[in-house]
């Protein structure tokens, strides 16, 4: 009876332990169907608080304008050289007066300009500061509250400065490294290196921040009859509202409007100016483009602020529409959609190409490693000119993939035999037992020869003629005009490989097609964004190069059969070959 005892004990337990399980299964359930209602008492929340119907406002909690569409306005701008203005008697601050103009009403009885001198006062000279106060009225009632027809609520104003205080332009450092060059210019070079000491000494210290006219003042008044609740008005809007404190509603919004106003515009103030030009202009304008200029506006600060931007970038793309060609434009803004993309497929086909690559028959390593040097200095380049980040950004990823496609042409090792361990580059087998290092090494002895004369040549006459701010600037300068003058030379190994072997069989003309697009496109780009001069001319040397390359692929025979000059042979696209052909298919055409 034992057993059987003892089998109904262990037969008790298993079942005491089988409700164990059941039990933590529905505490989970009760857990989860808590959690549950947790959440979806949340999602309503948010949802109602946000999607549900607004109740409707009473209104009488609601702020409007105080003028009407269309309204006849008087206007008055007065210049003084003080930010409080009360002297409305002062018939010579009385700059411009106009009457009978429609409010906000889009015609040409809305817009009216006015061209005039202005002659600075002494103090003004003198990094003295100037104000534009401009009032606007009901037509019949005075701007001057002292006038006994003054009426509170038909008359608003806004007060704006003419004068812009900006830091002084960083003179330019550069100077001649070898000093006199000439006894004819002994007097000019040392005023230049005493010239160029002060600044130095200038630019350790503090920034010195010179006053700027701004020749243009545009006055736009906002089309904004928008009912505003008194806690709900939009904080972009909020810092423009004038409220009218017995009633509660707002004033029209007066927009003094810069945006077009570029710094180059703007005139500087001394001693020596006698006379100034001003441009008066007032307008309507609608609320999507007054919010649109805010916007556009913040943005640059932002990027400023983050370093994303440099100080003048915004100018010149406001420049792009301002002076360029519009057709231009139109197709630039176009092509620039796509420009990122194939940029990011050139990179991404020229990464698959070189990591799928079995051989290095036909392929120049040489002029890979010399791309890599190329891509490195037009980087310092770059940056030491303070290029555009756009620029510089491509720049830097095509330094990074020139440096791994030297891994994939080349065995590299690291030497530590010294006290300083060393890269030590070798050959592949695929690229030094046949013809190709034969003919890269021809092309690319020659090719040389010509390139140093040149670089030694063109620095020599940089050194002697030209400013540096450096002997690196000279040295970085120097590198690279000979890379975008004479870099094609070292493109041109890869072309004399093809012409020796009289063959071009499946060049990566995806790749290729991606970056031959890019380059129409960098073609584009060359006339409005930007850039240094050199660079801006490179890009159409890249044009030439993808036109001989058109042309081989024209003259010469594809035989499919044979190993090409970056590894594949034809029918390793349908998988019937391997990558690496026998030496005598590779010596054939």
């Amino acid at each position: 009876m034992a057993p059987p005892a003892a089998a109904g004990g262990g037969g008790g337990g298993g079942g005491e332990e089988g409700q164990q399980p059941r039990q933590q299964q529905q505490q989970n359930g009760f857990g989860q169907t808590i959690t549950g209602i947790i959440r979806i008492a949340v999602f309503w929340y948010f949802a109602s608080k946000f999607f549900s119907p607004k109740k409707p406002t009473d209104p009488s909690n609601l702020i409007s304008n105080l003028f009407q569409k269309g309204e006849p306005l008087d206007m008055w701008l007065y210049l003084s050289e003080h930010e409080k203005f009360n002297d409305f008697g002062n018939e010579a601050s009385l700059v411009w007066h106009e009457t009978n103009i429609p409010y906000v009403t889009w015609g040409p009885e809305s817009t009216r300009t006015l061209s005039l001198k202005y002659y600075p006062s002494q103090a003004l000279k003198n990094n003295g500061s100037l104000y534009a106060h401009v009032f606007f009225a009901r037509s019949g009632y005075p701007p001057d509250p002292n006038d006994p027809e003054f009426q509170p609520q038909a008359t608003f104003g806004r007060t704006h400065s003419v004068v812009a205080y900006l830091p002084k332009s960083r003179s330019d450092k550069r100077k001649s490294l070898l000093g006199n060059t000439k006894e004819g210019e002994a007097v000019e070079s040392v005023a230049m290196v005493a010239d160029d000491a002060e600044t130095d000494s200038k630019d350790d210290g503090p920034d010195e921040w010179i006053a700027y006219w701004k020749p243009n003042i545009t006055i736009n008044l906002v089309e904004d009859f928008t009912r505003y609740g008194h806690n709900a008005v939009p904080p972009n809007i909020a810092p423009y509202l004038n409220i009218e404190p017995s009633t509660g509603n707002y004033y029209p919004t007066i927009f003094f409007n810069e945006f077009w106003l570029l710094r180059d515009k703007l005139i500087a103030i001394n001693e020596s100016v006698t006379e100034l030009p001003l441009n008066l202009e007032v307008g309507p304008i609608s609320m999507m483009k007054w919010q649109l200029f805010l916007q556009i506006d913040q943005s640059f600060q932002i990027h400023r602020s983050y370093g994303s931007m440099l100080e003048g970038e915004a100018d010149e793309l406001k420049r792009v529409f301002l002076e360029g060609n519009p057709y231009l434009l139109v197709i630039t803004m176009v092509v620039s959609l796509l420009h990122s993309v194939f940029d990011f497929l050139a990179f991404k086909n020229d990464i698959q190409f070189w990591n799928k690559n079995k051989s290095m028959e036909g392929l120049s390593a040489k002029s890979v490693v010399v791309s890599f040097l190329c891509q490195l200095v037009v980087f310092l380049y770059l940056l030491d000119n303070e290029t555009s980040w756009m620029i510089l950004a491509s720049s830097g990823i095509g330094v990074c993939i020139e440096f791994w496609k030297i891994g994939k042409a080349m065995h590299i090792e690291i030497d530590r035999s010294g006290r300083i361990p060393m890269l030590r580059f070798r050959d592949r087998d695929s690229y030094a037992s046949n013809k190709t290092k034969e003919y890269d090494d021809i092309a690319m002895k020659y090719l040389s020869y010509v390139l140093f004369f040149l670089v030694a040549c063109f620095s020599v006459y940089s050194l002697m003629y030209e400013r540096h701010k450096s002997w690196y600037s000279w040295i970085l300068s120097s590198l690279t005009s000979c890379v975008y003058m004479f870099g094609f030379i070292m493109m041109c190994p890869q072309l004399f490989i093809n012409y020796k072997l009289k063959s071009v069989a499946h060049l990566p003309w995806r790749q290729m097609t991606y970056k031959f697009l890019n380059t129409i496109i960098d073609d584009l780009f060359a006339f409005v964004i930007k850039m240094p001069t050199l660079h801006r001319l490179s890009v159409f040397r890249d044009d030439l190069i993808f036109l001989i390359y058109l042309y081989q692929r024209w003259v010469y025979p594809v035989d499919k059969k044979r190993i090409n000059e970056f590894g594949f042979g034809g029918e390793d696209e349908h998988g019937q070959t391997s990558a690496i052909a026998d030496q005598d298919d590779k010596k054939t055409n």
